[in-house]
């Protein structure tokens, strides 16, 4: 749990202009972050367009991550989905031994009551052998995972370690700090709060800013942790205007324009995701040149 502190990046895919995935990109991304700082990698989260890649691209960009990573840093890796039961076939289809645990997404579309989701972890739990990440995002699942539900879960069922929240309600984050089992961790998943979120006892970010900016975003995360403030908020306001505008026309396309701009990899994504517009695109020149 601990390893699971500070900064992890939810990693884009690179993919060629054929749309197929694009090797030496992923590569070349995996030790910029890992150079950068960052604390942890997160494979095939929603900035992963995990949505349009099959089981088998899934488990070869795991490996080769895995390759590439040589044990520098853990790794977590995202399975979701609205049907419980094939979650868990999917976890058992999946090679996840060099996997420290798995983010898995509040279900989404099916708008499950609290009951309805305190049931579908519970049976996650149960049927997975490794440690659990919550995932609350109700801006894309369509449903709020309360403060309530998820201190019950985080209570009962001991390989679920931590949330990754992301319901942009401080209150909401408050709550579950000061009522969650002590190694509990609540981690960011909204990188323009993480600031007022680790004052109130957070302890990370999983982010998608720092696919293009591990230092700075690291150097927010870190000085947060150790309680330094002024540096945290002088890197937070250096990357807030970068944050509003990468997803102003869609995740992760304004990102992987960045990586386009700063020569990491193309800004290619697959459909229905397009790469971002000329008036981002201009913002986004315009930032990094600042």
């Amino acid at each position: 749990m601990n390893n699971l502190k500070g900064l992890g990046v939810a990693m884009v895919t690179p993919f060629k202009v054929n749309k197929e995935i694009d090797y030496p990109a992923l590569e070349k991304l995996t030790n910029y972050l890992i150079d950068g700082g960052v604390d942890y990698l997160v494979v095939m989260g929603t900035t992963g367009e995990a949505a349009t890649l099959s089981m088998i691209e899934k488990q070869e960009i795991l490996d080769f991550v895995i390759k590439i990573n040589n044990k520098r840093l853990p790794i977590v890796f995202g399975i979701g989905g609205n049907d419980t039961i094939k979650m868990v076939d999917d976890y058992n289809y999946f090679k996840l031994d060099d996997v420290s645990a798995i983010l898995s997404a509040s279900p989404y579309y099916s708008k499950p009551s609290q009951e309805g989701i305190y049931q579908h972890y519970k049976f996650l739990s149960k049927n997975m052998n490794h440690d659990i990440i919550l995932y609350n995002v109700p801006g894309r699942t369509a449903s709020n995972m309360t403060a309530e539900t998820t201190i019950r879960i985080a209570e009962e069922f001991k390989n679920v370690i931590a949330i990754k929240e992301a319901s942009g309600d401080l209150g909401q984050v408050m709550h579950i700090i000061n009522k969650k089992p002590q190694d509990f961790l609540v981690i960011s998943g909204d990188d323009a709060l993480t600031l007022p979120m680790i004052s109130t006892g957070a302890e990370g970010l999983i982010s998608v800013i720092a696919n293009s900016h591990p230092v700075v975003t690291k150097n927010l995360v870190a000085k947060a942790l150790d309680g330094d403030f002024m540096s945290s908020r002088k890197s937070h306001y250096q990357l807030l205007e970068l944050i509003e505008a990468i997803f102003a026309d869609g995740n992760p396309g304004g990102v992987k324009e960045i990586l386009k701009i700063m020569d990491i990899m193309g800004n290619n994504v697959r459909l229905p995701l397009v790469p971002v517009n000329k008036k981002v695109n201009e913002k986004l020149l315009i930032l990094l040149n600042n």
